[in-house]
């Protein structure tokens, strides 16, 4: 008897512990921030990936699924899923993270946000009316989102407050070290100047002092065309940047016609986690950005 006993409890404690909360990410970055937080009390799952463009999402039948098991939904909000989450959201009919409910949380919402417009029109194309959505950029927004987040998953979870007040002291002490490391490493763009492929980067202007030249967009969402690409060569043919930037879900084309244009390096930055080799958390996110970017000036 006492060697079944023992054979039992050898068979539960080597079992994996089962997740406290089932999370729905919108997209990589806030799934990377929940699992820093919540640590083994959550399982993540994330709806799309670094080479997608996150204004733009298939409502499939996958992602209704999960969401309509989730007891927390993250997302960046600000519109910038508004083409798919309503719908998704709908389709689920999920109680637990229905709108004003704590089970969805937008990251936008926890931060002040930048381009906020004083009037909406699709004469200006794809514009945001909360502001630049794109927040993931600037570590320190990232620190008051993961602040915000611990206190709304103690809320959803109170049996792992405890928990995630330990996972996020934690997250937070390293990040904040993390931080002045990369503010180091960024003093050199401070004043340098750059073309942009998509209106994503404001916040890491903001954060890092760069200043913005242009977009091969000749409107926010619309795709480069002949006739910008070659406005933009004449305008910036005296002063040409220090630099291109694009993500990589974006078209590169466009990117390195202009660069040879103007005998200026293309940047590939991930922009989210996973969009690059070592971009596989947070942390490395950041380092990779900043090392490239630190890079294209040598």
């Amino acid at each position: 008897m006492q060697r079944v006993i023992l054979s039992l409890v050898f068979i539960v404690l080597s079992q994996p512990s089962q997740a406290a909360l089932s999370v729905f990410a919108c997209e990589p970055e806030w799934g990377a921030l929940v699992r820093e937080i919540g640590g083994d009390r959550v399982k993540v799952y994330t709806a799309t990936n670094a080479l997608q463009d996150p204004h733009h999402v298939q409502a499939r039948p996958a992602l209704i699924s999960h969401l309509r098991r989730a007891d927390l939904a993250v997302c960046t909000g600000a519109e910038l899923e508004i083409g798919w989450l309503p719908v998704l959201l709908r389709k689920a009919g999920n109680a637990r993270i229905r709108n004003g409910s704590p089970g969805l949380f937008m990251a936008a919402e926890q931060v002040q946000r930048l381009e906020i417009p004083r009037q909406l029109t699709r004469a200006n194309g794809d514009v945001h009316a909360s502001g630049n959505p794109h927040i993931n950029t600037d570590p320190r927004r990232l620190a008051q989102v993961a602040t915000a987040l611990e206190k709304r998953l103690a809320e959803i979870d109170p049996a792992g407050s405890a928990d995630y007040q330990h996972h996020y002291q934690d997250f937070a002490a390293r990040w904040t070290a993390a931080i002045q490391r990369w503010r180091k490493q960024g003093e050199a763009l401070r004043g340098k100047g750059w073309v942009v492929y998509h209106d994503q980067w404001v916040y890491l202007e903001d954060w890092l002092g760069i200043h913005r030249l242009g977009e091969l967009e000749p409107k926010p969402g619309l795709p480069p065309t002949p006739a910008h690409l070659a406005e933009l060569t004449t305008r910036l043919a005296n002063q040409p940047p220090a630099m291109i930037v694009r993500a990589a879900m974006m078209d590169p084309r466009p990117a390195r016609w202009l660069a040879n244009k103007l005998d200026v390096p293309v940047v590939e930055l991930p922009f989210t986690v996973g969009g690059a080799d070592g971009a596989g958390d947070l942390f490395g996110l950041f380092d990779v950005t900043l090392k490239r970017l630190v890079g294209a000036l040598e």
